[in-house]
């Protein structure tokens, strides 16, 4: 028997949101970071330590004084460029995970202008300034022209690059450029030119490098064509070829820019940190700089406050392995406070909101007579997505 009758359903409706208030990005992310600490002081105290007292120390030593700040900064220098590097490609769907290997090629690009140039110290950084960007974007030359013209996958192209990068450094680390008079077996000698300090600090000019490109960057993808036409490019790729960009030509100018930015990490690191080119000059910080260009949701700007957030965490981990924690712990706890961080982040991006929709009578479905007619259903789940950056709403 069929019984036409009218029913609600309550629908959970999943809405991706086309732009969060700058309150409610705030917001989210203090809520998710302290969540993070809430959870993490939790742990501490079953395991019988104080974690007041802890992190207490680690922000009195870390963020407390000036030799704390002057290391964050030092810290999160390379890790704003590698940040801004993968923020570059994010913005076009390009995924650059080879920023690691870009920053030793630009490293070893600089070192050998220093080593083997001579000339007045100011010219000669300007020299490895620009050495170290050709020398990071060369080393993603091939798989940019790959992506461009086969549609190759760039992820992998770019992380196989890292291991031939860190192997060439080691090759010239260990042998024709290894400093023959030192202790250090696997290093070149102190590069003749280096990065001014700032007067009797520890930091070097160098640390206005990446805020300066990130205020750059920002201002070119928003004030000019170019950057108007790789914000259409990312959000939608055919929509941009119909409209006549030369999507080719912008994916290996954004992935040769990305790797500029890479190596000029490289640069920064290795005349004003190390001083000296080696195997392990970079701990890891094209990798890192993913996360903090996630953490930053595409913004230029938000990559140096999320490379510095990154920055004052390791850190303060320094300073509590000498309070008894592990080095498995400290990285325990900086993975769940990065690990809250993105969900925040994932949260201010979408719209939850519980709906009813009532059927017609039209629309009824066929029930048993013997069965009891229910006025209300199971809520439902309904996902739903829109594009993020709408072509037609973006503004040159």
């Amino acid at each position: 028997m069929t019984i036409a009758q009218e029913r609600v359903h309550r629908t959970l409706r999943i809405r991706r949101r086309s732009d969060a208030p700058f309150w409610l990005n705030v917001l989210v992310r203090v809520f998710a970071i302290a969540l993070a600490l809430l959870l993490v002081g939790i742990v501490l105290n079953f395991s019988g330590m104080e974690p007041i007292a802890l992190g207490r120390k680690a922000i009195v030593q870390t963020l407390g004084g000036a030799y704390g700040l002057q290391q964050a900064a030092i810290l999160a220098t390379p890790l704003i460029m590698t940040g801004l590097a993968v923020n570059v490609g994010m913005r076009m769907r390009l995924w650059n995970i080879g920023a690691d290997g870009q920053l030793y090629l630009g490293a070893f690009a600089a070192t050998g202008v220093a080593l083997f140039v001579k000339g007045p110290p100011a010219l000669m950084l300007v020299v490895m300034f620009f050495a170290g960007a050709i020398g990071g974007a060369l080393w993603i030359l091939v798989p940019a022209v790959l992506r461009a013209f086969w549609n190759v996958n760039e992820i992998i192209t770019t992380l196989l690059l890292n291991f031939v990068a860190v192997l060439l450094i080691n090759h010239f680390a260990i042998g024709a450029w290894r400093d023959t008079g030192a202790a250090i077996l696997s290093a070149t000698p102190k590069l003749p030119y280096l990065l001014p300090s700032i007067g009797k600090s520890y930091m070097t000019y160098g640390i206005f490098i990446p805020i300066i490109m990130a205020i750059l960057i920002q201002m070119v993808l928003h004030n000019t064509q170019w950057g108007y036409e790789v914000r259409v490019i990312g959000g939608s790729r055919g929509v941009a070829e119909f409209a006549g960009i030369p999507v080719l030509r912008h994916i290996l100018i954004v992935l040769l820019f990305s790797g500029a930015l890479a190596g000029l990490a490289g640069m920064i690191e290795v005349s004003a940190t190390a001083l000296r080119l080696s195997g392990t000059l970079s701990n890891n910080y094209g990798y890192m700089g993913i996360i903090v260009a996630a953490l930053a949701n595409g913004s230029p700007l938000g990559v140096v406050l999320a490379g510095f957030l990154l920055a004052a965490l390791l850190n303060a981990g320094i300073v509590l392995q000498t309070s008894g924690l592990s080095v498995s712990a400290m990285l325990a706890i900086n993975g769940v406070i990065l690990i809250f961080a993105a969900i925040g982040e994932v949260a201010t991006q979408y719209k939850i909101s519980l709906e009813k929709i009532q059927e017609s009578a039209d629309d009824a479905v066929q029930i048993d007579a013997h069965h009891e007619i229910e006025n209300e259903t199971e809520p439902a789940v309904e996902i739903e997505t829109e594009v993020q950056s709408r072509p037609e709403e973006l503004q040159p």
